[in-house]
């Protein structure tokens, strides 16, 4: 590693902006910026061109499930990557695979190709480099900075995130109505995605070990029986899991967007940024906070939050109340993200990292867009009660409507009862204190190896 790349210290704990004093973060942290707004403008467009092509909600659900089938099937290959190859390197090619993607779908729309197989089949492509660079990225934020900033540190990626994701949506929905259609949206998403290959190119052999021991069964399980072995960490990982399935309403926005808010695709945009408003705030306020107390009982309380206000969202016609509850769900959530982050980075040793970051991303990241696809398909099974209770009386399109609104407040409710459910199941999640007190693995075992040796 060149002295320019070396992390610089900070005392700790660390606050405010201690995390941008290593250059590695700050490199990784442009690119994630650029690489997730660039993102973040295709999700909302194909979104939008997806349904105005087929004007079924069904079809956002398969969105997601195009998004989702990857990361699931290839949990245990990316995080055995993760764990064995440069994690800047896996990211650098995931933000090239993605550009070249979304240059693909510049061209399938510039000529005019509406064929779905086709827009699903590029996006199953776009969801195999996001399956790869997922475990890679939350892995290597941990080796980019000093012990004393990992909390900083995950609290700022977050910011980052839920930044871009304010950002995206909206230059999407502008580009997309003032721009001339989703041509124009794709071609900077391809030139976002090959601008933040450059910056995490530029990331050096950070610190960290590395899995060193052939693959077998045991170590490619090895995520997955860490975690199960940790039960506050299966606990805040599976809870978010089911909560994020339920509470999906956001894969549904474009036909609240317009059927119930008529808002159009201006207001969409302005939708999807929406919950990052809330999240990107709250994000920021925890950076300069000391580590949060009564982590665990923080957590449970602010996922039901998440799921009361998935309700009033559900229940609203008022585009200004639609947008505050949104804007709280954003804000719940990202509480939640930041313990679960924190926690699972603390928890794990670095050689693990990939496998439990893949592990995780199945269960949270990618139940994303498993949770889109839930969305849907529960939006489409509710409109079809009063179309065959009603003969055909009731309008197609009014009982997709109903539907949907249906969808998301039983989703909503769902999320409440996991809550109240996963209190009385995990106990050691419930009674997680500080998330600063808990040393590293690696830390413990030189411990012990230092008792061990002085006797």
């Amino acid at each position: 590693m060149s002295s320019t790349d070396t992390p610089e210290a900070t005392p700790p704990p660390g606050r405010g902006r201690a995390a941008f004093n290593s250059i590695p973060f700050r490199r990784f942290a442009i690119g994630r910026f650029l690489g997730t707004v660039g993102w973040q403008m295709q999700s909302v467009v194909v979104a939008w061109w997806v349904f105005s092509i087929t004007n079924r909600p069904l079809d956002l659900g398969l969105v997601g499930l195009m998004h989702f089938m990857p990361a699931f099937l290839l949990a245990l290959v990316t995080g055995n990557f993760a764990d064995r190859y440069s994690r800047s390197f896996i990211i650098t090619i995931a933000y090239l695979v993605t550009g070249v993607c979304a240059l693909v779908l510049a061209a399938m729309a510039y000529t005019g190709v509406h064929t779905i197989g086709a827009i699903f089949a590029v996006l199953v492509v776009i969801g195999t480099a996001r399956a790869f660079s997922g475990p890679a990225g939350a892995a290597l934020v941990p080796t980019l900075v000093p012990r004393a900033d990992f909390s900083n540190a995950i609290a700022w990626n977050s910011s980052i995130w839920q930044a871009a994701m304010i950002a995206g949506p909206a230059l999407g929905g502008i580009a997309y109505s003032h721009g001339g259609g989703p041509t124009l949206v794709f071609m900077a998403d391809a030139v976002l995605c090959f601008s933040a290959a450059a910056f995490v190119s530029r990331i050096r052999s950070p610190r960290g070990k590395l899995e060193k021991e052939p693959v077998t069964w045991h170590t490619v399980f090895a995520g997955l029986k860490y975690i199960w072995s940790r039960k506050a960490l299966l606990g805040a990982i599976s809870m978010d899991l089911f909560a994020v399935l339920l509470g999906g309403a956001v894969a549904l926005l474009p036909v609240f967007a317009q059927d119930i808010l008529k808002v159009g695709p201006e207001g969409l945009g302005i939708l999807r940024s929406a919950p990052a408003v809330g999240a990107v705030t709250t994000a920021l306020v925890l950076t300069h906070l000391p580590p949060l107390k009564k982590a665990g009982a923080l957590m449970l309380l602010c996922v039901g939050g998440f799921g009361f206000a998935t309700i009033v969202f559900g229940l609203s016609t008022s585009f200004a109340l639609s947008l505050v509850a949104l804007v709280a769900l954003g804000a719940f959530d990202m509480i939640s993200v930041v313990v679960r982050h924190t926690l699972e980075q603390l928890l794990t040793p670095d050689d693990k990292r990939g496998r439990v970051s893949a592990v995780s991303q199945v269960f949270i990241g990618a139940s994303n867009e498993l949770g889109e696809f839930e969305s849907g398909l529960t939006a489409h099974l509710f409109a079809m009660i009063p179309l065959v209770a009603a003969g055909g009386i009731v309008s197609r399109g009014s009982a997709e409507s109903n539907g949907v609104v249906v969808a998301v407040i039983v989703g909503g409710c769902g999320t409440l009862v996991v809550v109240a459910l996963w209190a009385w199941l995990f106990p050691d999640l419930r009674r997680f204190d500080r998330i600063d007190t808990h040393k590293l693995p690696e830390e413990v075992q030189e411990e012990g190896a230092v008792v061990r040796g002085g006797n």
